[in-house]
């Protein structure tokens, strides 16, 4: 058999040697087969069984004891012998595997059975050694339906017993062919408003259905949900609607959508009838204006009733019917099928001066060659470019010309469109879709000749006119050339024209987008081999928009490092729950998630029109009631505070016992206990405590005074929580008065994220049932192990399976197989993975791809294959750990997810053995999270940083605790014996120390820290008159303390600076900011021990015993003014100790010191080169220093000349002004000096008072010396 020539005799041999009805039979064993003469791709074998049948399975064998076989082949189907369909699987024309040598039979159990008369094998490649060579065998049984044929006007009127129905429970089957694409199927309607409606509409079948709604609108019933995709292919689809109340199963050829209709009614309230094929007489009007079915129906079946057979037997109405037909006319169409690599040439009439083109197109491609025609000289070109139809006519006589026109818009859209060219004389007409008051014209600068060849879909050489599209994916029909329509079927025998690689009689293109494999809303596009989804906007990302781009809870990012904000989380993470935001609030030792409603604080409760009416306050959150159960089913904590001010309002308990007053909780509940109480107990906190205003109620209000009183406190039953409605029921009295207060939900803690297993040995494993991962499928979980290899899990199918593992300790694996062959990904982390430390592992697996992850930085990824299996079906149990005699795992896993469900590790590890629940050592891995030297505690499901022996606050030890020193305010921390008092001690001889600390001020001079000893040992960082920093060591062996003077940039000038100063023995090293560190040394005549350290005094020096004259003279007075936080001698935070009054401690303040970050934050800019260090005298840098402008190679030159020609400009006017000043008192003469002894030695005229005051000086002589100025 070749190209179609099939003889009679031998359909009808193979069909009663091969056909069996439902028992399978072994293959037939016998001499011979069919083998054609040639093995060229255009070779079928096409079996006639006389009568439709039901697929169920194939067979093949190659020629009886030869060397041809055929190695795979593809399945064509049809009732009537033409329009032929190919048979598909996993969204694809299937391709199946045929034989490898001529003995063996290879059968198929087909995933979809089928119903067709014609059955074509079509041989795609063969024997090396031989030739195609094939025997079949078709497996089945007997099928028989009743047709009906539906002409736009007749309709099937199926009347009811009763006159009205109400129905709680509906079957609907049908199947249906068609080429139109619209058109009712089914109808029936109520006077209630209550309707089912299937309809064609664009080539997609629409179930619409309301259960009703009530009369103010504010339950809407009405449901539309689309299934399918281009079913106006003249092939039988099936349908199948199945639903009880308003649970809804919505079939179409094997794939099912489940859903919930809206509103809250349950039957569906019928009048008289329901129709098939179109709307009934009586439909109400504003039902109308919609197309009656054109096409065949088949096995029509509603709630047991076969509506078809009925229809036979007379026994519904069909009046409507002009001519009741019970078979289905054959289609007139004959399609052709074009990929990227087909073309079909026709000829026309030569040496016209007409070119006329007509045909009909479907595409997703968004551009395509349609035709090309050479002209004499020049061509037409008609090709579809974005989408629209688009004609360039090139003429090359004499000079080059070109005319372009086009039409139409988004016409890739899987439709039939179609498109008319005609170019007449000198004019050149476009017609879309039929519409000639849209058709677009041009003129033609010459008269055309035609040149007698046209090819459609696809145009190869390479030639100056080739045009600029080359090829179109899709189908084409009724393709009209010169005004007279090509028969195909002569094309296809070899009569006329030629092709290649054109699949005629047949549409195959497919919808990639039906059903639609993006999920969380991502939006489909495709073309004729592929499709994509775009993902912006809907918080998923991949191939399928399958991931969530947030964490799953706040403790998630808390573990990140991040700080209290606003986040979007996803509990669910890949699952159907749409991300949402919260607010985080990160404690030292706890995360809050708190979640807001839209009650205003002291709400005024108005009274019901009526007496007995009551006051209902319903609360809206800032997300829907699954998302805010999500937040508190994972929370190991929830709480949310309620406050009921009442003025002769009663809140509980009436005189017959029942509450006025109840709020509602998760799940629409009623609960009548109040703050502060708990569920069964209908009281309030007061009630609870013994404290109530009067004893003999259980709440303050239910005293009914005329004055205010409250009843608050915490709701703390987290599976009642949130409150979404409150109902008052006392405030119509006169005088009642009720102000009511529901505060934010707020939740604390993270069950799934510390949920672990401890696998001990080898062979220990946890199983959970199995999963649903047919299309899309993700695992992810977190591990850590001193091992080099195991099994993290496994699940088996037949011959599927999913296997995630550690393959070496540098290696994770993640290997499955979904029916084409095992597929293995790897990624290599560059550092060892047993390191016990928690590393996380995610692994996806799509149609489109599968990608494996590791640590959130090393990835792989692999595209699925083109063709084959996509359902990945698993049967197996899931196991955790070790299965199947495979390495098992030693060691932790920690929130497993699959497909975003966590799994219960502890819950199954209780009852497991070999398996512990949870998991310790959390601080190898995230203890780098404590910052400044805090130090991470380990818990039992987590860690916590303990912050005690810093300067500083907040869960990762990295929030300043400061504090705004108003003039005179000081700081005083004794440092006293461990053993006295319980605190931190520095009592000794110290050989090392590091004080480091921030601030801010305007005012100087300032001592900034001063720390003393019993001896006359110190240490004083002070700021000087004109700004700069001083820090000044005195460790004995000196008659002058050693400075450290920072004389080149003024640090009063209210910005935040950050200083850490070391010493070890004689090396003193300083930091100021972000600059680098300068090291000093102290002389050699000076000790290195900090002998009998006693006092830290911040702000302000009040001590006895002695002291450098200078400190107090120069920089004590009147204090510092500004802000000090990080405040930290060795381990010890006198600041933070002062600020803490919970925690004990030496630490006391005088005057006022209010908390403040004092805007201190952590430095972001890297060290500066000390070439360009402004503290360095030799930098050349000028001042002021604008760091914000330093140019890429650190020196900043426009600051610099613009800073010099400023300097410049300043100092002439400070010359002037000082001229003028001496010339003016010169000659007044009125100046008499009062400055004091010693004043030229001193930083001030206030410093030299003090120095020269005799009372000062006498105070200064004393043995013990004691200052308060």
């Amino acid at each position: 058999m070749h190209k179609g020539n099939v003889h009679t005799a031998e359909i009808v041999r193979i069909v009663w040697l091969f056909w069996t009805a439902c028992m399978p039979l072994p293959l037939l064993i016998s001499n011979g087969g069919w083998s054609p003469s040639d093995s060229d791709r255009y070779q079928w074998l096409q079996v006639d069984l006389r009568a439709r049948k039901q697929i169920t399975a194939i067979a093949t064998q190659g020629r009886y004891s030869s060397s041809d076989w055929t190695k795979h082949y593809r399945l064509l189907y049809s009732d009537t012998g033409s329009n032929w369909k190919p048979y598909r699987q996993d969204s694809n024309i299937w391709t199946f595997s045929g034989n490898w040598n001529s003995e063996r039979a290879v059968r198929h159990e087909l995933q979809h059975p089928f119903v067709a008369r014609f059955v074509r094998f079509i041989p795609l490649d063969c024997s090396e050694e031989g030739r195609i060579g094939l025997r079949v065998e078709l497996y089945g049984c007997a099928y028989w339906a009743d047709v009906i044929s539906f002409d736009g006007q007749g309709v099937i009127s199926y009347r009811f017993r009763q006159k009205k129905m109400k129905i709680l429970k509906d079957v609907i089957s049908l199947k249906f062919k068609t080429t139109k694409g619209d058109g009712i199927l089914l109808h029936g309607e109520g006077q209630q408003g209550d309707y089912i409606t299937l309809e064609l509409q664009q080539a997609k079948l629409l179930l619409q259905i309301n259960l009703g709604s009530n009369q103010y609108g504010s339950i809407q019933g009405h449901t539309s949900v689309s299934s399918g995709s281009l079913l106006d292919d003249d092939h039988w689809h099936s349908v199948l609607i199945e639903r009880y109340r308003r649970s809804v199963n919505f079939t179409l050829d094997q794939h099912t959508q489940s859903f919930r209709t809206n509103g809250e009614f349950d039957n569906l309230d019928l009048d008289n009838e329901i129709t098939f094929g179109g709307m009934p007489v009586s439909a109400k009007p504003s039902s109308g204006g919609r197309e009656n079915y054109i096409g065949c129906m088949e096995a029509i079946h509603y709630n047991g009733d076969n509506i078809t057979n009925l229809v036979r037997r007379r026994k519904v109405d069909t009046s409507s019917f002009h001519n009741l037909t019970f078979s289905c006319a054959e289609s007139r169409t004959f399609p052709a099928f074009f990929n990227s690599t087909s073309s079909l040439q026709l000829l026309g009439r030569t040496d016209e001066d007409t070119v006329s083109v007509r045909l009909q197109f479907r595409t997703w491609n968004p551009s395509g060659l349609l035709f090309f025609t050479p002209l004499m000289p020049g061509g037409v070109e008609v090709s579809l470019v974005e989408g629209k139809v688009t004609v360039h006519i090139y003429v090359t006589l004499g000079k080059n010309t070109r005319v372009d026109i086009s039409s139409g818009s988004g016409l890739n859209d899987g439709q039939w469109h179609s498109v008319h060219f005609l170019a007449l004389e000198s004019i050149a007409m476009l017609t879309i879709n039929g519409d000639e008051m849209s058709t677009v014209r041009a003129a033609i600068p010459i008269q055309i000749r035609t040149g007698g060849d046209y090819f459609f879909g696809g145009y190869f050489p390479r030639t100056d006119l080739s045009p600029s599209q080359r090829s179109f994916q899709g189908c084409m029909q009724l393709i009209h050339v010169d005004d007279q329509l090509v028969k195909l079927q002569s094309v296809e025998q070899g009569m006329l024209g030629s092709f290649e690689n054109v699949s005629l009689d047949m549409c195959a293109i497919i919808d990639r987008c039906v059903p639609n494999h993006c999920e969380h809303g991502g939006k489909c596009s495709q073309t004729g081999d592929m499709f994509k989804c775009a993902c912006e906007g809907t918080g998923y990302s991949g191939a399928t928009c399958h991931n969530s781009m947030y964490e799953q809870s706040c403790e998630e990012y808390k573990h990140l490092g991040r700080s209290s904000n606003t986040y979007w989380i996803d509990p669910d993470s890949s699952g159907p729950l749409e991300p949402f935001r919260v607010t985080c609030n990160m404690m030292e030792d706890k995360v809050w998630t708190t979640v807001v409603n839209d009650l205003p604080a002291q709400s005024s409760v108005s009274s019901g029109s009526r007496p007995e009416d009551k006051t209902v306050l319903t609360l809206s959150y800032s997300m829907s009631a699954e998302q805010v159960n999500a937040v508190t089913s994972s929370a190991e904590f929830c709480e949310q505070h309620v406050a009921y001010m009442c003025y002769k309002s009663r809140l509980l308990n009436s005189t017959d016992g029942s509450p006025f007053t109840w709020w509602v909780g998760r799940g629409n509940e009623k609960h009548f206990y109040w703050g502060g109480s708990g569920p069964g107990v209908q009281k309030c906190a007061c009630g609870i405590e013994r404290n109530c205003t009067d004893p003999r109620y259980y709440c303050n209000c239910d005293a009914d005074l005329s004055q205010w009183k409250e009843d608050a406190g915490m709701l703390m039953y987290k599976d009642h929580l949130p409150v979404s409605q409150v109902v008052v029921g006392d405030v119509h009295r006169s005088g009642s008065e009720a102000r009511l207060t529901v505060g934010p939900l707020r939740c604390q803690g993270d069950r799934h994220f510390w949920n672990a297993a401890s696998f001990n040995t080898p062979a220990s494993y946890l199983h959970f049932p199995t999963f649903q991962a047919e299309t899309s499928a993700d695992v992810s979980f977190y591990f850590k192990t001193s091992a080099s290899h195991g099994v993290f899990l496994e699940i088996l199918g037949n011959p599927d399976f999913i296997r995630l593992e550690l393959k070496s300790a540098t290696v994770v694996s993640f290997s499955f197989d979904v029916g084409n062959g095992p597929v293995e990904l790897t990624v290599r982390s560059s550092t060892p993975l047993n390191d016990d430390q928690w590393h996380r592992v995610e692994a996806e697996r799509n149609i489109k791809e599968a990608v494996l992850r590791l640590d959130k930085v090393h990835r792989e990824a692999r595209s699925a294959p083109p063709q084959g299996h996509t359902r990945l079906q698993l049967f197996s149990q899931l196991f955790v750990g070790a299965s199947g005699g495979q390495r098992g795992f030693l060691g932790c896993i920690r929130v497993l997810k699959v497909n975003g469900v966590t799994l219960d590790l502890e819950g199954r590890a209780k009852v497991t053995p070999g398996v512990k629940p949870g998991c310790s050592g959390h601080c190898s891995s995230y203890g780098m999270l404590c910052q400044n030297e805090g130090k991470c505690i380990e818990k039992y499901n987590g860690y916590s940083c303990d912050c005690s022996l810093t300067a500083f606050d907040g869960p990762f030890c990295n929030d300043d605790v400061g504090g705004y020193f108003e003039s005179g305010t000081l700081v005083r921390y004794d440092l006293m014996s461990e053993s006295s008092s319980g605190v931190p001690s520095a009592v000794g001889n110290l050989t090392r120390e590091e004080l480091s600390f921030s601030f801010s001020t305007s005012h100087t001079p300032a001592v900034l820290i001063y720390i003393s000893s019993k001896t006359q040992d110190y240490l004083a960082v002070v700021l000087r008159h004109n700004g700069t920093l001083q820090i000044r060591y005195n460790l004995g062996g000196l008659r002058e303390p050693f400075t450290i003077s920072l004389n080149h940039r003024n640090m009063a000038n209210g910005q935040p600076h950050n200083v850490n100063i070391t010493r070890q023995d004689r090396l003193v090293q300083l930091q100021v900011d972000h600059y680098p560190t300068v090291s000093y040394t102290l002389p050699e005549t000076s000790d290195t021990e900090f002998n009998l350290v006693k006092t830290i005094f911040l702000g302000k020096v009040f001590e006895t015993g002695q002291i450098d004259p200078v400190l107090i003279e120069r920089y004590n007075t009147p204090g510092f003014v500004g802000c000090l936080s990080r405040v930290q001698f060795n381990r010890i935070a006198p600041l933070k100790a002062a600020l803490r009054t919970g925690v004990p401690s030496t630490a006391s303040i005088q005057g006022v010191l209010v908390e403040s970050n004092c805007g201190a934050s952590p430095l972001t800019v890297p060290p500066m080169s000390a070439v360009f260090d402004p503290w360095d005298p030799d930098s050349g840098a000028q001042f002021p220093f604008n760091e914000e402008r330093v140019s890429r190679d650190g020196v900043n030159r426009h600051s610099a000349i613009f800073g010099g020609i400023i300097a410049v400009v300043i100092f002439t006017i400070l010359c002037t002004l000082v001229f003028l000043v001496r010339h003016m008192f010169h000659h007044k003469g009125s100046y008499h000096t009062n400055e004091a002894k010693g004043a030229e030695s001193a930083d001030c005229a206030d410093a030299a008072i003090i120095v020269n005051d005799p009372a000062f000086t006498e105070t200064i002589d004393e043995s013990k010396k004691e200052w308060f100025i």
